[in-house]
């Protein structure tokens, strides 16, 4: 087994893994890594690959646990904001956007995680639901990062861990199957990515399952501390991935 198959095997379980415990992140991890062996035209298709596949395995698992009012509302608002995202990604400057959202990030979560009053939603609302769809098309039509506005509304929301993992793969799979026919329609989807795929398979399905179980593990009271924790880590990375690519 060469290193390169051996790459995508470990990337794919533990990016599968991270993706299916908490709902979300795995493309911030997979691509990065999946660009040390692969070129970046088959590296991110691969990943929305396997983001295809990880929504497709929750949604059918567990359809009953999906909030489908919000997760129809955020799809919706969602798709005004990605021409802005794809706006900023093509004329905005670069260093300032991605150390911007970066630091949005950390501070936001570190208010959720230190913070006394948070939000808290009884039911559905329609003014936040646009904040977050809108922002999530926003940071995905940029930089691909839809998670975090979403993780905002599901904590506002107060679901619990089974809930906010369901339903937001019920958001990503439509999501996902639009970027595929992009890179379908650009020439992207060709048999060597289909080879990587297939390689990647052995190791994404065990993880999807052994993610739900984790998932179901994990107490409602301290899931979102670690969604935080997550999104901390995710926002530090950004900055300083970014900082790296400038001085570079």
């Amino acid at each position: 087994m060469d290193y390169t198959i051996a790459g995508i095997i470990a990337i794919s379980f533990i990016a599968t893994l991270i993706r299916s415990t908490f709902g979300f992140g795995e493309s911030l991890v997979a691509v990065p890594l999946f660009i040390l062996f692969l070129p970046i035209e088959i590296a991110v298709p691969l990943s929305v690959l396997l983001s295809v596949l990880i929504a497709l395995i929750v949604v059918v698992q567990d359809h009953k646990q999906i909030q489908l009012n919000s997760a129809k509302w955020l799809i919706l608002f969602a798709l005004p904001g990605i021409p802005l995202g794809l706006a900023i990604l093509l004329y905005g400057n670069e260093l300032l956007v991605k150390v911007g959202l970066g630091t949005l990030m950390i501070l936001y979560s570190l208010y959720a995680l230190l913070g006394k009053q948070v939000i808290k939603l009884q039911q559905d609302n329609m003014f936040w639901l646009f904040i977050c769809g809108f922002c999530s098309g926003v940071f995905g039509g940029a930089y691909g990062i839809n998670g975090p506005p979403l993780v905002v509304y599901g904590n506002m929301r107060q679901w619990s861990a089974k809930h906010f993992r369901a339903t937001l793969q019920a958001y990503f799979l439509p999501a996902s199957l639009a970027g595929l026919a992009g890179y379908f329609i650009k020439g992207l989807f060709n048999p060597t990515l289909l080879k990587y795929f297939l390689i990647a398979l052995p190791a994404a399905i065990p993880a999807v399952f052994l993610g739900r179980y984790f998932n179901h593990k994990l107490k409602d009271s301290a899931f979102f501390k670690y969604v935080y924790i997550g999104l901390i880590l995710i926002g530090i990375f950004l900055i300083i991935n970014t900082l790296y690519a400038r001085s570079s």
